[in-house]
């Protein structure tokens, strides 16, 4: 897979970084400042804890914000100092896990492709799910029964998938796909893509009852769709410019591997699965 050279990443818009966890001093986060995001993350959790046992027990449209409150031992004002409403409060983790996936693309190496990249970002939010089954498996149940519930989680999918489609649009190789017009339409596309490989690998897990090894899953619905946009995701570098980071061949029973040391290993494996389908 040819390897793009990367672009300038646009500054990230308020949309893109929630108000509560954007760092006015970038590169200067103390350790009081990490201690503080952290009791912020274990107050969401403890009131987005008690919604849900609430919504389970009680029903959604009973429930008031009151006695989500009460029952996480706190007032009403620092509910609203977390959320806005109280369909907000089962997603306790999506603001922080955004930022996590916009970091992995901001510190990205120059010489990854960057559909590798944005799968990686997205990889976040698995382990977000992943780090709590139980609970996501319940969440999942609520948002299937509520409509406020499943309309808040298609808002939180849409927020990644802007971030994704964002930075693919900064790395389009348009000397692979004469398409003019239509480049922002591919990194749209390509963007959706891997959000929708994520979200259906998600939901078959979550059915499943939070059972078996999801990354493993998620890697499988990725290489599909690198398959099918690995090339025209670059950032403008000429076609003679761009080498491969991996190359792998054939020779008798023996295959010669090539990489370079900085090389993904999924363009490594990559690499070595094209070369024994030719074999």
């Amino acid at each position: 897979m040819p390897q793009p050279a990367k672009a300038v990443r646009a500054p990230r818009t308020a949309d893109e970084t929630p108000r509560e966890t954007r760092d006015p001093h970038p590169g200067t986060e103390s350790a009081g400042s990490r201690r503080a995001a952290a009791q912020r993350l274990t107050m969401r959790r403890k009131l987005a804890t008690a919604a849900m046992e609430l919504f389970a027990t009680k029903g959604y449209e009973a429930t008031t914000v009151d006695e989500i409150a009460a029952a996480a031992g706190v007032a009403r004002r620092t509910f609203f100092r977390h959320f806005r409403s109280k369909e907000e409060a089962i997603f306790p983790d999506h603001d922080d896990t955004l930022v996590r996936a916009a970091g992995v693309l901001d510190a990205a190496p120059p010489h990854e492709n960057p559909l590798d990249t944005v799968c990686r970002g997205i990889k976040e939010v698995m382990r977000m799910y992943a780090a709590s089954p139980a609970v996501s498996v319940e969440r999942y149940r609520l948002t299937r029964e509520v409509p406020a519930l499943r309309e808040r989680e298609i808002a939180s999918v849409a927020r990644y998938e802007r971030l994704f489609t964002r930075y693919l649009l900064g790395h389009f190789d348009e000397g692979a796909h004469h398409v003019g017009d239509d480049d922002p339409l591919l990194a749209e596309v390509a963007a959706s893509a891997v959000v929708t490989a994520h979200n259906h690998v998600l939901r078959r897990w979550l059915r499943g009852g939070g059972q078996g090894d999801v990354e493993a899953q998620l890697d499988h619905a990725f290489a599909i769709v690198r398959e099918t946009f690995g090339t025209g995701i670059g950032a403008g570098r000429s076609r003679q410019e761009e080498a491969p980071g991996a190359t792998a061949r054939a020779e008798g029973e023996v295959l010669v591997t090539v990489a370079r040391t900085d090389a993904p290993l999924g363009e490594v494996m990559r690499a070595i699965e094209k070369a024994l389908k030719k074999k």
